[in-house]
């Protein structure tokens, strides 16, 4: 087994793990605006636990989004700069592959219609399907790549055995399509963990340079000029 430090800060949930031989340590702390600060004393704790130094690791993996803007950045950064420093090569994975993987190790899915609550109203969904030898697969039709939308356009595989799973449901679940099955997941450091050994045997791996986040939406914030054109819309007589 690859020996691997792991973390995902693309939602309000940091997630830490790391992999030593057939032992994982993990821990789960508040994400948000915090991760940046206490992202980096969480590595050094952990790494220590398990007796390892980041120049022993096989790979440095990170949730690379889609997600949080701020997580996403911190995520990059801080694995960059662990990367930077060790010598030691970066495995961006897919927060939503990560998302599928964990509904996987919850309840056995292998369809899985992963959601993640992308806010100002809106979801990043993308279908995954896990063949025989446990890889995960863009599900055909969904062009491989995430896509962002209101709760509204999502739509249900129409074949049988799908599973939504993610974060979204809180939110928007009155507004998300019926399923005969719901899970909520996150992408956990585990799944990353889980998804890493395949993805390091396919050559995903890359220096740190070369490591970035994945943004699916370009637009994070309304200018001025927009903000007061929404409130004077929604506060016009009719």
């Amino acid at each position: 087994m690859p020996e691997l430090l792991a973390f995902d800060t693309s939602t309000e949930v940091l997630s830490i793990a790391v992999q030593r031989g057939d032992a994982v340590l993990a821990r789960t702390e508040a994400g948000g605006a915090q991760a940046s600060a206490t992202l980096i004393p969480l590595v050094q704790q952990l790494l220590a636990e398990a007796g390892l130094t980041l120049s022993a690791l096989d790979a440095i993996c990170f949730g690379r989004g889609p997600g949080a803007f701020t997580g996403l950045r911190t995520a990059c950064a801080v694995a960059q700069g662990l990367g930077f420093g060790s010598g030691r090569p970066l495995l961006p994975i897919d927060t939503l592959q990560a998302v599928a993987e964990e509904a996987h190790a919850l309840c056995g899915a292998t369809r899985v219609l992963a959601l993640l609550d992308a806010r100002m109203d809106e979801v990043y969904a993308q279908a995954w399907t896990r063949d025989a030898q446990g890889l995960w697969h863009a599900a055909p039709g969904d062009a491989g790549q995430a896509r962002l939308m209101s709760p509204e356009q999502v739509q249900a595989p129409a074949q049988t055995g799908w599973v939504l799973a993610g974060n979204a449901f809180t939110a928007y679940g009155q507004r998300l399509p019926a399923a005969p099955a719901r899970q909520s997941a996150l992408p956990t450091a585990g799944a990353l963990l889980r998804l890493a050994p395949a993805l390091l045997a396919a050559g995903a791996a890359v220096p740190p340079e070369a490591a970035w986040p994945l943004y699916v939406r370009d637009k994070v914030a309304q200018t001025t000029a927009e903000r007061m054109a929404v409130k004077a819309a929604a506060t016009a007589t009719p």
